[in-house]
């Protein structure tokens, strides 16, 4: 069936008395009366020589083919609604999804949104956040901005910034943290990463490359840091990411010394073609991470 001949009242019909399985309240949802309704779907009946309802005494059954054409219909509908909604005023709205990792929204991210907003005012963001274990397919994402070294199968994955780790705690650990050979009296919190400590104690020119055996280990450098500001610990964690709390004194970093284990990234599937709200998003990241 070629497109000028779609039925498209027809269709209307059908589809809104299949959502509430009554014709009357189908009616009463398009602004028609229940006899035309009733018309509409049975004119299409006809055409696709099928039936889609069983009429019943009180009420409406979908058929096994009306119940395949339900939520096509409905889908198509809602994508028309949702473009003419972006479309309305004369101005072309478009969303973007994007997943980051909780440290790099919260820290870095977020306090920066406005800018986005205020320069990109007719792109609706959609921000969630992850652990940087992320599908970009599955979650249906435009973007995901995750750490590590850049190379993901299928990903085209470009550079933002460093992140280097340092000792975070609270003052009242810092106070007592007069050399790195200190730390082995604290409990150390840490990621799932096992080399982080160690690759920081040998940084710090200790001789054991190896992280005491009181730790705790996080998945989230989120979870991490509030640990840390709970007084449980002392965290290995990028101080760019913690700067708020660094200059409001409620966190302090003792030393100086600091270790590079990757960058984030803000990533895309190669097989996604990129949008208008895509590249802009993109570019201001790449302009503010310079």
């Amino acid at each position: 069936m070629i497109r000028p001949q779609l039925p498209l009242n027809a269709l209307r019909a059908f589809e809104a008395s299949a959502r509430h399985l009554s014709f009357t309240r189908a009616a009463v949802e398009l602004c028609v009366t229940q006899a035309a309704v009733s018309h509409q779907v049975k004119s299409l009946e006809a055409q696709l020589n099928v039936t889609l309802f069983k009429r019943l005494p009180r009420g409406l059954m979908l058929t096994g083919e009306g119940e395949t054409l339900l939520p096509v219909l409905t889908t198509s509908f809602d994508h028309i609604a949702q473009m003419l909604e972006r479309l309305a005023g004369g101005q072309y709205r478009e969303t973007l999804t994007v997943g980051a990792v909780g440290t790099f929204a919260v820290g870095w991210l977020l306090p920066r949104l406005a800018d986005f907003e205020a320069k990109h005012p007719l792109v609706d963001l959609r921000l969630s956040t992850h652990n940087n274990r992320v599908d970009v397919a599955a979650e249906g994402l435009d973007y995901a901005i995750r750490f590590g070294a850049g190379a993901w199968h299928g990903i085209e994955a470009t550079r933002l910034l460093d992140a280097p780790l340092s000792v975070l705690c609270v003052p009242e650990i810092a106070r007592q943290l007069h050399t790195p050979g200190d730390l082995l009296q604290q409990r150390l919190l840490r990621s799932y990463r096992t080399d982080e400590w160690p690759e920081w104690f040998h940084a710090a020119g200790l001789a054991t490359h190896a992280a005491p055996p009181q730790s705790i280990v996080f998945d989230s450098s989120l979870a991490m840091m509030e640990a840390a500001l709970q007084g449980s610990g002392v965290a290995l964690a990028p101080p760019l990411m913690f700067a708020r709390q660094l200059a409001a004194d409620v966190i302090r970093q003792p030393f100086a010394i600091e270790i590079t284990t990757g960058s984030y990234w803000l990533t895309r599937l190669q097989s996604r073609s990129e949008t208008a709200a895509m590249t802009a998003f993109k570019q201001w990241l790449l302009q503010i991470t310079a």
